[in-house]
């Protein structure tokens, strides 16, 4: 007579199963890197510490650094991000419109209307995020971009001195300068609360001054 056994029980009734590794929490990059642009653009670069930048990013410091490196990284980053989404209007006036004129006017009309739109901090970012910035490279990387701007205008109005559509003797260096510093001080305008339409007239005026040929 064969003595039978009773049948085995399956493995996997007495061994619970291993439950999953834990996974750092995932995050939108995008999402978090706009967040940490109206961070900057709000408080300037010296002012936002990292724990600012996390709770508005909504990710720990341990990811922050892994997606983005230090805040210095992440600043560069920002500034790059500024630079083709709400700062690249005066870019793009300067490659659409057939003059320097009609492109600074432009330039202006739609620095009015950005530095005081309510969904988002007022001013420029480039210029702001300087104020009060006791990082040396971070410093010197706004201000070469600054003036990388005032060069790019300095350009187009040369070009149009060439062209006749200036006056020979028009000093595109000084004509240039002109309209950075209203810019900048556009941007602490708006800081300051004035309206969308206060910097049009401003800008009206400012043009008012453009030399004719």
């Amino acid at each position: 007579m064969v003595n039978e056994q009773p049948p085995a029980r399956a493995h996997s009734a007495s061994v619970p199963a291993s439950k999953p590794r834990g996974r750092p929490r995932s995050f939108d990059r995008e999402t978090a890197l706009e967040q940490a642009v109206l961070a900057f653009w709000e408080r300037g670069y010296e002012a936002t510490s990292v724990s600012d930048l996390t709770r508005v990013m909504g990710i720990g410091a341990p990811s922050l650094y892994a997606a983005f490196g230090d805040k210095q990284s992440l600043f560069a980053e920002v500034v790059q991000v500024y630079g083709v989404t709400h700062g690249a209007f005066g870019d793009r006036a300067l490659a659409e419109e057939p003059t320097a004129r009609a492109a600074i006017g432009r330039m202006l009309r739609e620095a009015a209307a950005e530095y005081t739109d309510p969904g988002h901090p007022h001013g420029c970012l480039v210029i702001h995020a300087a104020t009060n910035c006791t990082t040396p490279e971070v410093e010197a990387s706004l201000r070469d971009r600054r003036k990388a701007a005032i060069a790019a205008f300095g350009s187009r109005i040369e070009a149009d001195v060439a062209a006749g559509e200036l006056p020979a003797g028009t000093d595109a260096g000084v004509l240039a300068r002109y309209v950075g510093a209203v810019l900048q001080g556009m941007s602490q305008q708006a800081r300051d609360g004035a309206s969308r339409e206060e910097l049009e007239a401003l800008a009206e005026i400012a043009m008012a001054i453009w030399p004719r040929t």
